[in-house]
């Protein structure tokens, strides 16, 4: 892959888990950051532990030769008036815009089960009705637009337990959204867990990819997931995803087809586990080295 346009990131999930707080409670904001660049990562996500304040982040971040790539934002324009989703995510937009990240990347949490500790993960998935679909697709084109304006990309990133999770539905999400206000954030993870054809999805959409997320899974701890019935929490405390080269997802042919689209921009190595049982840092140059054999990068 060109070196000249991609940048490589990685996700403080690793170290400090967001939705479950004592994994990784142990590390610090300094340790994380630290060893995102000493595993040779040039930029990251936003954690629970980082500065809110944007002039000690950048401090930070500059001294270890890290910028901001992408921050997670919860949307929830189904269920949320959205004059309040508008202003959570202007804020958001401008908290970016200081930290000089060009996207943001959207999740809509209504109905959303991920956070739920003891809810089936594959039985309990909300699906959207029609009229909820044109009241989604409306309220994310809005958002984009308003994205936009501020000179950042809106990307969204579907994901297991939430309304869009299946390839089905990110193409309905695809075909229902203006292209011009609205793009995908791939997650090969997240579309491997739930059965989907991941790489077709990437050739039909490549086109509208602006951010990248690379995930691997543990195929037979995801079995587990499925068979025991268990939540999308529980199937990480349980190791169900973990860094490219780890898994079973060969990332070759994902790399060829971003490559052969032009793909420019941020590849975000994630993978939350639990720090105790995968040391951060030794996941982290595990996958620094596979990416280097595998993309050239």
């Amino acid at each position: 892959m060109d070196k000249k346009k991609i940048k490589l990131g990685i996700a403080p999930i690793a170290w400090t888990n967001d939705d479950m707080p004592d994994l990784g409670a142990e590390n610090t904001f300094e340790q994380c950051v630290s060893e995102m660049a000493l595993a040779g990562f040039t930029g990251c996500e936003v954690g629970n532990k980082y500065p809110k304040d944007t002039e000690i982040l950048k401090k930070a971040l500059d001294i270890r030769g890290l910028t901001i790539a992408n921050q997670w934002f919860s949307s929830f324009v189904l269920t949320k008036p959205m004059e309040e989703v508008e202003k959570d995510f202007i804020a958001q937009c401008n908290f970016l815009k200081a930290m000089g990240a060009k996207v943001i990347g959207a999740s809509e949490q209504s109905y959303s089960i991920q956070g739920q500790m003891n809810t089936p993960v594959f039985e309990s998935k909300y699906v959207m009705s029609d009229r909820e679909w044109d009241k989604f697709a409306k309220g994310m084109n809005r958002l984009g637009e308003i994205a936009n304006g501020m000179g950042i990309n809106l990307v969204f990133h579907h994901h297991m337990g939430t309304v869009v999770q299946s390839a089905e539905e990110v193409d309905k999400m695809m075909e229902t959204t203006d292209p011009d206000k609205f793009s995908l954030l791939f997650d090969s993870g997240h579309l491997a867990y739930c059965g989907a054809d991941y790489i077709e999805v990437l050739k039909k959409h490549a086109a509208r990819v602006k951010h990248v997320h690379l995930k691997d899974i543990r195929k037979d701890v995801v079995d587990k997931v499925k068979k025991e019935k268990l939540s999308f929490l529980q199937g990480v405390r349980e190791g169900a995803f973990t860094v490219p080269g780890d898994g079973c997802i060969d990332f070759s042919p994902i790399f060829d087809i971003l490559d052969k689209n032009g793909y420019e921009g941020w590849m975000i190595v994630e993978a939350e586990q639990d720090p105790a049982k995968a040391n951060p840092f030794e996941y982290a140059l595990k996958a620094r080295k596979y990416i280097a054999d595998k993309a050239g990068l």
